[in-house]
């Protein structure tokens, strides 16, 4: 059976923190009593679910998602003709021109630190209970969410406060920590849980499923190592191979029959490839999938039987779509062009006349029919409740350890070969033509194909430094440097002054 990670009634006791570790109107960042609790795994499990649910964010519809996706060549939520969706903060992630005081940048930090906080609440409750000795593997865990927790920080904002305690004094308010000590932190912290934690393959996996492993804290330190030089300014492309080694030589992972079979509710427990997931359960009060709900066109009610009406906000661009052949199998992922039903009958609109979705025109008013959409969390053979799926939400996959791989291979220009192996192994799952050869352009694109909507792109983009270079649809200039990580948020810097605002904002 799944582990529901949104089960929060179980939690029995546990109080969330504060919504961000320098909001002191809060003080409390937890209220267990390690004197009563804890006496079995069970009971110490309780209070991991909600790290789980907090973290879950980062892949769900919300703030720390968005912001991982804004601002992309694969993101866009235009304001709508017809009424609704215009967010003139989404607006300034897109141009980026975001500033301080962008609410949903400040929404996302609140988000993160909340988890930071719910797990320093949790590791300090688990410590001290009695029981301590007999925890030591669910502490590594919450240590491991918190510290999955920091990386996000780490990657918004670079340089953010790093706070371990259940419970800041406001007399000694955290100061800012660099983003390369926050880089080491979250390292060692990482590499510290290993010793305790199981493999894949000492668990039953479906039952465990979809608890972090060895193998999840494998992939967090390749996807930190990839990305090494960008925030410590040394690269770690031969670490980044050893984690991804670590991951491949365990051989509990192979890439799934098809790219849908890792978000198809009805797959996904069994998927070979998922490595890190979130669950969902809205039948059971345990967890959601927003996803049609945001994404999909009004009309997809009748292409999907849905027992809701979609709101049409989230879109792609031209751009996006472009980078498919038309035999990638990845493409049909994708919704452009005329519609139809399952059944391949024109899907019409009110005048008679087939839906056509075309590329977003204008940003601000944007009409019903423009912007296409991505489908990977499909509601075919999904249950609901209401508009809530059961999708479970992505965090890593094995496709991403093996086209990491492929990066850090050819970054360090020993193994080019294997390097374009790797690079065709996912390539080939979806029909795609095998490469002759390899670039940075190129991996970079095949990033883009294989996890479109999946919280990458941001990332890569910087990394490849198209983040600052191309343009693309309403991003029509080159960005500065210093843009490469958000804003403080202004109103954390009012809180505690402590706090020194990134360069260049």
């Amino acid at each position: 059976m799944k582990f529901y990670i949104y089960k929060i009634a179980i939690i029995l006791s546990v109080a969330l923190l504060a919504v961000s570790c320098t909001d002191l109107d809060e003080e409390t960042f937890g209220s267990l009593s390690p004197d009563n609790f804890y006496n079995t795994e069970e009971e110490a499990l309780a209070s991991v679910v909600g790290i789980y649910q907090q973290l879950s964010y980062v892949q769900s519809i919300g703030d720390p998602w968005r912001i991982a996706e804004f601002g992309t060549d694969e993101f866009i939520v235009p304001g709508r003709a017809s009424g609704g969706w215009f967010d003139q903060s989404n607006i300034d992630i897109i141009k980026h021109q975001v500033d301080p005081a962008n609410a949903t940048t400040g929404r996302a930090w609140k988000n993160i630190f909340q988890e930071i906080g719910t797990a320093n609440a949790v590791i300090e409750s688990l410590e001290q209970s009695p029981n301590s000795e007999n925890l030591t593997a669910i502490i590594a865990e919450a240590k491991a969410l918190r510290a999955y927790g920091y990386f996000y920080a780490m990657d918004f904002w670079g340089n953010v406060p790093l706070v371990t305690v259940a419970r800041i004094d406001p007399n000694d308010l955290p100061q800012t920590t660099s983003r390369s000590e926050i880089f080491s932190f979250i390292e060692n912290e990482l590499l510290a849980a290993l010793e305790d934690m199981p493999s894949v393959n000492e668990v039953n996996r479906s039952d465990y499923y979809p608890r972090f492993t060895k193998e999840s804290i494998y992939s967090l330190l390749a996807m930190m190592y990839l990305n090494a030089e960008v925030y410590t300014g040394t690269p770690k492309w031969q670490k980044a191979v050893e984690m991804c080694d670590k991951i491949i030589n365990s051989g509990g992972y192979n890439l799934s029959g098809e790219v849908i079979d890792n978000f198809a509710s009805n797959s996904q427990t069994n998927s070979p490839e998922l490595i890190s997931a979130f669950t969902n359960d809205p039948i059971s009060n345990a967890g959601n999938n927003q996803f049609i709900l945001y994404a999909q066109n009004a009309l997809d009610q009748l292409k999907y039987n849905l027992p809701f009406v979609p709101a049409n906000g989230y879109s792609t661009y031209q751009e996006a779509l472009d980078r498919y052949e038309d035999d990638d199998a990845r493409k049909e992922l994708l919704e452009y062009g005329p519609q139809t039903y399952l059944n391949g009958e024109p899907l019409l609109m009110d005048n008679g006349e087939q839906l056509v979705l075309i590329p977003v025109q204008d940003l601000v008013s944007a009409e019903d029919n423009e912007g296409y959409k991505v489908l990977k969390y499909t509601p075919v053979g999904a249950s609901f409740s209401g508009f809530n799926a059961d999708n479970d939400y992505v965090l890593t996959r094995y496709a991403d350890i093996l086209l990491t791989k492929a990066e850090a291979l050819f970054r360090l220009d020993n193994s080019a070969t294997e390097a374009l192996n790797l690079v065709n192994e996912v390539r080939n799952r979806s029909n795609a033509t095998s490469l002759n050869a390899l670039s940075l352009e190129i991996i970079e694109e095949e990033r883009a194909r294989e996890f479109i909507w999946e919280g990458h792109r941001r990332r890569d983009m910087i990394r490849f430094e198209s983040y600052f270079n191309d343009t693309w649809a309403f991003k029509t200039t080159q960005t500065e440097e210093y843009r490469g990580i958000y804003p403080i948020p202004q109103e954390q810097i009012t809180a505690n002054p402590n706090l020194t605002q990134n360069p260049g904002y």
